[in-house]
């Protein structure tokens, strides 16, 4: 509950609840749950046999993960084993996206820092946390959209039929699940499935390993060193012209933020951010080390470097950035901060708030279920709880006699739940 970003966890009888308009799907609670009660929803590997033609869309943080000992085109070829018919990185499209972020840069000169859009939690965070900087966000379709929305056109000029081919995203974090389920700034993904990373590594690892698994190409020669470390933190931010930052982790990107709404730095002009540390080599469904897997990245981009297999750039001649289809559509905000859709009875409700937090002990311990006092103040307003529900509170209504121990029990119960004394007990 204390780890969300934007507050999206209460407890309630002894279970979390998450609001869904808060969460942003970042996974901080899902790294730390004890008792793994939060899952992550993902589509099932035998969607892939709905369709004749069914590509792997990888991001290059699978191939970091694996061993040096075995090659990406290995990967490859235990991907065709399992049922895949063609395999794509998407790494191979960014410098497509480069050229999107330099003609959005240029129509947008007077946006200062501009932001990137390549991790959909941290747009999401945007727009439920810091709903003023969403005008500041490149509207450029990150890398996974740009590669599905080209390869399916390679695959139709081929002969394939458009509804023959399935596009299955190979995924190391829960926000790009929801990206694709619920795109923002778009109305329909590209992509036609989700597969959980870390499934796919262990199934693969266990393949290669006890079979012998030949070599196989992916289906695309515009990987170059650029793509490899796209995904890493400093991927992006290096290329763009300008000052620009890199901040990575979910705690380092919302303390910055919260600065750059107060402070208005417009010394910057690029801000590449990143939910995961490491980037996406640190996403909740990466199996391996996240530092081995940046340790390989950095190598495998050296040697493509080393033994110039692709001509760096040589993606600007394979596709051009057309921004009718290229571009993100609107991205609107939602902050977490409006009480009401009315702006009076809003402005009546945040005064109730101020009025609350100075009888509230602002010691945020989290026992009512709530993890700030403001935040229990909102739910008290928006009715979802009550004053007695925070234990000082509730130890000075005893003490007046305004609740009894009882009450005080059915209110703590909850919350909590009713056997959490007899486990307490045990």
């Amino acid at each position: 509950m204390t780890v969300c970003p934007t507050q999206a966890i209460r407890v309630r009888e002894g279970l979390a609840r998450i609001f869904e308009d808060r969460c942003v799907d970042c996974g901080e609670c899902y790294k730390v749950c004890p008792v793994s009660a939060i899952i992550i929803e993902q589509d099932d590997f035998e969607e892939i046999y709905r369709y004749p033609v069914r590509v792997a869309m990888l991001p290059s943080v699978l191939i970091g993960q694996f061993p040096s000992r075995i090659p990406a085109k290995q990967v490859y070829g235990a991907l065709r084993e399992m049922g895949f018919t063609h395999v794509f990185e998407i790494d191979s499209v960014v410098d497509l996206v480069q050229q999107g972020y330099e003609m959005f840069s240029k129509e947008h000169s007077d946006l200062k820092p501009l932001i990137s859009t390549f991790c959909p939690a941290i747009v999401r965070l945007i727009q439920v946390r810091f709903p003023s900087l969403v005008d500041q966000l490149v509207r450029v379709k990150p890398p996974m959209d740009l590669a599905a929305i080209h390869f399916k056109e390679v695959l139709t000029e081929q002969g394939h039929s458009p509804e023959s081919i399935g596009l299955f995203y190979v995924t190391p974090c829960a926000a790009k699940i929801a990206s694709v389920k619920s795109p923002v700034g778009d109305t329909l993904s590209p992509i036609n499935g989700v597969i959980n990373m870390e499934y796919l590594y262990n199934r693969l690892l266990q393949l290669i390993t006890n079979q012998d698994i030949k070599e196989a190409d992916q289906d695309s020669d515009l990987l170059n060193e650029r793509g490899i470390l796209w995904s890493l933190t400093r991927g992006e931010s290096v290329h763009q012209k300008g000052r620009s930052l890199a901040i990575d982790g979910m705690n380092n990107v919302t303390e910055f933020l919260e600065r750059l709404e107060e402070t208005e730095d417009s010394n910057l002009d690029f801000l590449e951010l990143r939910a995961c540390d490491e980037s996406c080599a640190g996403g909740v469904l990466i199996s391996g080390n996240r530092f081995l897997t940046v340790e390989r990245l950095n190598s495998r981009a050296e040697t493509f470097r080393r033994e110039a297999m692709v001509k760096a750039g040589s993606g600007y001649t394979e596709w051009t950035y057309v921004p009718e289809t290229h571009n993100l559509g609107p991205i609107e905000a939602r902050s977490m901060l409006v009480l009401d859709a009315d702006r009076i009875t809003a402005m009546q409700k945040m005064r109730k708030v101020e009025d609350l937090l100075k009888v509230l002990p602002g010691i945020d311990c989290g026992a009512c279920g709530s993890p700030t006092c403001r935040a229990l103040a909102e739910d008290i307003v928006q009715e979802r709880a009550g004053i007695s529900w925070c234990i000082f509170l509730q130890e000075v209504q005893l003490k007046n006699g305004k609740l009894t121990l009882d009450e005080a029990d059915r209110i703590n119960a909850g919350i909590w739940g009713s056997d959490r004394q007899n486990r307490s007990q045990k």
